[in-house]
Parts: C-alpha cells; structure tokens; sequence
C-alpha cells in the first residue's frame, strides 16, 4: 500500500510504501536513521541491517541528499518522533541516485539560494510556507464562492494602462500594436459587476515599479473582489471578513508549517474584527507624535505604514487618503471632496498594507473629468464609461496580494520566498 506522509496517522502498524526524496541521513552502527520527504511532509525511516540485509544497508549508506527512493516498512507510533509516527523498513529502492546536492544543511547567502531557487523550495521552510500560500488562496475562494460572488477572469493582455504607463510592462502584440501586462483586474470587474453583482478576480499581475524593498515582487497574485450597490463601509467589511477568514483557516489547518516557521501563533489567534479604522489625517498626526518626517498630502510610503501596522495589534483600516494620491476612478468623499472614498488595510508587526480598495467612481461626467485631468486617453476608456452611461450604480471593491498576505501570516522578512519563483528587479532566473 502506497501513503503519503500526511496521512500517515491512518495506517499505524500498517505496511506502507512512502515514494519519496533523502532529506537527510544519519547512522549509528547497525542502524540508519533515513529523514524522507515525500512533498506532503517528513518522516523518519528505521533501517536495521538485520530487517533489511547487508546488501541493502549497505547500499542505504552510501545515499547523497535528495536521492529519490521508495521506503516500505511497517508505522510505528512514537512522540518523539516528528509528527508522532517513525517507520522501520523492511524494503529499499533507489531510483535516482543524487550526488553532492548543492544546498546543504550550513548557511547559505540569498544570492545563491535564489540562483538555486528550483532546488531551495525542496527545504523543509519553503515548503512550509508554499503549503501556507496553498491554504491563504484556497481559503480565499472559499471565503468568496461561499458568498455569492461570481469567478470572473479578466484579461492579461490590455490595451491601454489604468493609472498611466510608467509602471506598466509593454508588450509587442500583432502588427504594430502594443499591450500591457495588467496591473489589475479591476476596471473589467467592474463591467463583471454590473453583469453578475458579486465578482471577483483572482490572478497575476504585473508592476514595472523599479523598486527593491522587501514587499514588492513584478509579477504577484492578486485576489479582487467587486461589488454592486456597495458602499465604502460595504468594502472595508468585507476585506475584514476575508482577513479573519483565512487567518483562521491557516491557524486551523497549518499548525505544523507555522511551528516549522517558528510562528508566533499568538499573534494570529488576536486577529478578530472588528478592526480599528483611522483616517488619512489621523494617521499623519500620528506619525507625527511619532516624530516621523511624514509629509501632508503624499501618500503613506513603506516606512509610515510599518510604523502605523506596529501602532495595532491586529490590521487597522486606514480611510479617506487625499483625492490627489489615489486613480482617477476612485470616487470622492461627498462632505469633504479633496478626500477620497477609500481604504488601505494594513497589517500588523510592521507588515503595511495587504488591501487597497474603495468606492468607485460613478458619475459619468465627473469620470470624464479625471481621465482627462490625469492626461489618460478618454478613447481607451469609453467602454469603461459606458458602465457610468447604462446603468450605473453605487459600487466597490479592493485588492489583496497574495504574497503580502503569506509573508505577513508566516512572518517573513521578504516577499520572495512566499512564490515559487520570484520576479524582481534583478531577479528573472531561474
């Protein structure tokens, strides 16, 4: 009978075969003590000479790091084992010899971690947290699909850039047009909005933004959700009910990967609604008290948010930004109308933001107006106003990154490690 090492705990005193890598061996006279992965998690294999024979054992002893086998013995319960479960093999079968395995148990700078990227995500941390990206973008569907909203894919390709070119990649399509990467879903999701009332799109995107700090990738996942008849409060609720979801879901079903992490669970299980809300001005006076250089009427920059998501035990909203600093389609405060109907959710330890979002714009005529005002071709945005001219109503949404989202539930110091192969300013291989 053939297991995974997940389900190991269902086939105690069972004869298993485990197909699977090396992790790591040790000996101790007439025993070895085999560490075998199996992509699901890791087990400690038993090999006696006297269950297994001199020729086997003496085979079992001479395995490189991350040769391929299949182990067949019998499970054993055991609490010092890892996972609670050993297994003393009867049975050995090599199927792809490995030698002098690049990556070995010693430190190792990121350069050449990242250089061996597709070997690195075969380490008992990386697969930890690619099992918790797993788990956030499941949760995220479910949170979604058990809500009434509709999967809605919007395109990769498109014609012309939402907020401007200058972050956009340029793509060469046929004859002597050029396309763009998508920076967002968001404007097509709107159109799905108006068609279906509950949508949201979850796929990759693309920023040409030349930065290097810890929390921006060119080429992430975002999830984005978008609403008819719905107002900011409408938003800012549900962006708290899907953090609190998926929170909860990893806590419930990654435990092991959060303590190969060393996460500090604590920290996760206080992250209950509802969240506190600040605004735009709230936030610069605190910064200021903090004695931050913040300067009134930019937007937040990374060093304020981390400084603001440390204020917070658990995400904060942060409301009503400067008109001036958020798209064009961005709808203004009604009372205040140099402030904007919007929202950053930031997370806390210093982690920023993981949401941004707000109520869209649906005045036809005021929308003509910023799309001229941030100099963008009205041409390319017709269809885009045809939603303002057939119908329009009240409407909203936001965009999670994924990977902010993983770095901050695993508590990483770097986006990169939170896909499997990251895209970054200097960084396209492997």
């Amino acid at each position: 009978m053939h297991a995974r090492i997940t389900d190991i705990a269902a086939h105690d005193r069972q004869q298993v075969t485990i197909d699977g890598w090396l992790h790591n061996r040790r000996s101790s006279g007439k025993l070895h003590f085999l560490i075998v992965r199996d992509g699901s998690g890791f087990i400690q294999a038993v090999m006696s000479k006297a269950a297994v024979g001199d020729e086997a054992f003496t085979t079992a002893d001479h395995l490189g790091q991350e040769t391929s086998l299949s182990v067949t013995g019998t499970v054993r319960a055991d609490k010092r084992a890892r996972g609670g479960y050993e297994l003393d093999v009867i049975s050995i079968d090599v199927h792809g010899e490995a030698h002098d395995y690049p990556i070995t148990p010693k430190e190792h700078g990121v350069d050449y971690l990242m250089d061996r990227r597709h070997l690195w995500i075969r380490s008992e941390r990386q697969t930890a947290i690619l099992r918790v990206r797993h788990e956030v973008i499941d949760a995220v569907r479910d949170f979604f699909n058990s809500r009434g909203f509709i999967l809605c894919d919007t395109p990769i390709f498109t014609p012309a850039a939402c907020e401007g070119t200058t972050t956009l990649f340029p793509v060469q399509y046929f004859d002597d047009t050029t396309a763009f990467l998508t920076q967002s879903g968001q404007l097509y999701n709107e159109a799905n909005a108006m068609a279906l009332g509950r949508v949201y799109a979850f796929g990759p995107t693309f920023r040409a933004e030349k930065s290097k700090t810890r929390r921006h990738l060119t080429e992430f996942w975002m999830v984005e959700p978008e609403m008819a008849y719905a107002t900011l409060d409408d938003v800012i609720e549900l962006a708290q009910g899907l953090i609190t979801s998926v929170v909860a879901r990893v806590l419930d079903r990654r435990r092991t990967e959060l303590q190969v992490l060393e996460r500090d669970t604590s920290k996760l299980e206080a992250i209950t609604g509802p969240f506190p809300r600040i605004t735009y001005d709230e936030a610069a006076a605190l910064l200021k008290e903090k004695g931050l250089p913040f300067e009134y009427g930019t937007d937040l920059g990374g060093t304020d948010e981390t400084v603001l998501s440390e204020h917070f035990d658990r995400p904060v909203c942060v409301t009503h930004y400067p008109a001036a600093v958020k798209a064009f389609y961005m709808k203004p405060d009604p009372v205040q109308s140099d402030k904007a109907l919007c929202v950053d959710v930031l997370a806390p330890e210093g982690y920023g933001e993981i949401i941004g979002g707000g109520q869209r714009l649906d005045d036809l005529d005021l929308l003509v107006q910023r799309i001229k005002d941030h100099g963008l071709p009205q041409e390319a945005f017709e269809w885009y106003l045809d939603l303002r001219r057939y119908g329009t109503v009240p409407h909203g949404g936001f965009g999670m990154g994924i990977e902010r989202c993983v770095a901050w539930i695993c508590k990483l110091e770097h986006v990169r490690e939170t896909i499997p192969y990251p895209r970054m300013l200097y960084r396209l291989y492997p």
